[in-house]
């Protein structure tokens, strides 16, 4: 369990740090789901089975979502991938840029959203367990992590005008 815990956290650190410098959106997306995995095996390792399932289902959601959304997005950008290309597509794609930023939110954790209800409950259980302040603070970074991500493709994508690049 022990092992588990560390593996888990490990997985989303270090994805979540890989995914900050790419700039391949679906290397971006494959790297966010690998961050939610180690959420998932994370849950698992501290018991909570039901939660971890839970979380699969409102990940996978929101993930498909974002997939979806990522087609289109490189289908109109010309059959690139590079997201210092995009910049600004929401004017050119405003429903794509609404579903983008609602699969985004969520699967960040943003209150009231399904991502929400999963990822927040399996927070508020870790705080519970005595595994130390390196887990905890571990966890928080993993999870400050994801919304940078998430933060930096939504404005590389949407807002920048010039992509990042």
């Amino acid at each position: 369990s022990a092992l588990l815990l560390f593996i888990s956290i490990m997985t989303m650190f270090m994805s979540g740090v890989v995914a900050i410098f790419e700039y391949d959106l679906k290397k971006i997306i494959a790297l966010s789901t690998l961050s939610q995995l180690g959420m998932m095996m994370f849950s698992i390792s501290l018991g909570l089975y039901e939660l971890a399932f839970f979380h699969l289902l409102t990940h996978a959601l929101f993930k498909a979502l974002l997939f979806l959304c990522a087609g289109i997005l490189i289908h109109g950008a010309g059959n690139t991938q590079d997201i210092r290309s995009f910049g600004g597509l929401s004017l050119n794609f405003p429903l794509v840029t609404v579903c983008m930023n609602l699969a985004n939110l969520s699967l960040c954790g943003v209150p009231f959203l399904a991502g929400f209800y999963s990822k927040d409950l399996i927070v508020e259980l870790a705080c519970q367990y005595s595994w130390g302040i390196f887990v905890l603070l571990m966890m928080f970074i993993c999870l400050s992590l994801t919304v940078l991500y998430s933060v930096r493709l939504t404005y590389l994508s949407f807002v920048d005008p010039y992509g990042g690049g």
